[in-house]
């Protein structure tokens, strides 16, 4: 009598290269879909960081009748500057929590007088922090520019 042959067990060699094959070409097209939309979030963040201490700002205005100058800057939403013409009306603890630094890690920019006749201006320099640039290098401003 003869002895069956048991059953292999477990997969070939050709059967796990086909799976991991399958697998990276699903990999390949997630992050070819995916990256761009993590672009297009870190700009839109950015704007609403933007908008956000925009509004702070407004609220600074409203409590101390001016803006900050340029040396006194963003700062002047988390502590008071020490020549406040109405230092009784800076808002205990600030106007904002944090001061945030833009979603590539550099900090945001405070300009007055802003561009167009405003009377200041916040904008993320993008991602490569300097002044200008195209795509994801060019500067941000709260409104699309």
């Amino acid at each position: 009598m003869r002895k069956a042959r048991p059953a292999p067990n477990g997969f070939s060699l050709i059967e796990l290269m086909v799976v991991i094959f399958i697998i990276g070409l699903l990999a390949t097209v997630v992050l070819i879909n995916v990256l761009p939309s993590q672009d297009k979030a870190m700009v839109v963040k950015a704007r609403s960081d933007i908008a956000t201490l925009s509004q702070a700002m407004e609220m600074y205005r409203l409590d101390q009748a001016t803006y900050p100058d340029q040396g006194q800057g963003l700062s002047a939403l988390r502590t008071a500057p020490a020549n406040l013409a109405m230092p009784q009306n800076y808002r205990a603890g600030g106007y904002v929590k944090d001061l945030p630094n833009d979603p590539w890690g550099h900090p945001y920019q405070y300009q007055m007088p802003g561009r167009d006749g405003r009377p200041f201006e916040i904008f993320s320099l993008g991602s490569d922090g300097q002044p200008g640039g195209s795509d994801l290098a060019a500067d941000i401003y709260a409104d699309a520019r």
